[in-house]
């Protein structure tokens, strides 16, 4: 599965690209926190929102969904464009935007539902990784999956990300103390990490020729036991 043309050109992996903040995006579900006074008094949300993308409340924490436009409807504020932005330029821009209302206004945001699927390279043991932090890298991703089995390629990584009709696709070669530079590259949400599997000969010949060698075995014993009841 997942495979690449020969010759693929795959996207370039920059230091810029592996070390930049994880980007808010459509289907987000943030957690969002308003204080005024530089972060002295937390502002009640829960009596002012009104807001009908709340997915739920409580103790002045409320979570709100990123609608498929990018935007979603805050407190005070209306419909707020976030997807694009980092946690803290979101947090900057939304301080920016309820100082109008509120003195010296302290924003938290937190993504809650983040997360990357992984495929290690062994059959039947995908998952869904959830992202406890907004710079979780790929090595810890793969270590929160067990590692790199012993039938994988550790130098054949995919990373899948962005739009499925054109995705960016990046190699990473784990094979080498070198890759580890490689591997600290910043998982983003949804991302698709995919380990690519070993193939195994003997097994695969096997679990082809299994059928036929079942059928011939049994066309043996039915003529082993037709020749000894023979008069």
């Amino acid at each position: 599965m997942l495979k690449t043309p020969r010759n693929y050109v795959y996207s370039p992996i920059q230091d810029s690209s592996s070390l930049k903040e994880s980007k808010l995006s459509a289907n987000d579900i943030i957690e969002f926190r308003l204080f005024s006074n530089d972060g002295f008094k937390l502002i009640d949300l829960t009596n002012i929102s009104g807001s009908p993308n709340i997915v739920q409340s409580g103790a002045g924490v409320l979570q709100y969904l990123i609608e498929n436009d990018g935007t979603s409807k805050l407190p005070v504020l209306g419909s707020v464009k976030l997807e694009g932005y980092s946690i803290r330029d979101a947090e900057n821009m939304l301080e920016e935007k309820y100082s109008k209302y509120y003195v010296k206004p302290f924003v938290l945001v937190k993504v809650t539902n983040k997360r990357v699927i992984l495929f290690p390279g062994s059959g039947g043991t995908a998952r869904v990784v959830p992202l406890a932090n907004n710079h979780t890298t790929l090595i810890e991703v793969l270590a929160i999956g067990g590692g790199i089995p012993e039938y994988a390629k550790a130098y054949k990584i995919k990373i899948i990300r962005g739009d499925p009709k054109k995705p960016l696709v990046y190699l990473v070669d784990l094979s080498t103390i070198q890759g580890v530079a490689q591997a600290n590259m910043v998982m983003q949400a949804n991302d698709i990490v995919y380990v690519e599997p070993r193939f195994r000969l003997t097994n695969e010949v096997l679990k082809e020729i299994s059928p036929a060698l079942s059928l011939l075995s049994s066309a043996l014993l039915v003529y082993t036991v037709y020749l000894e009841t023979r008069p």
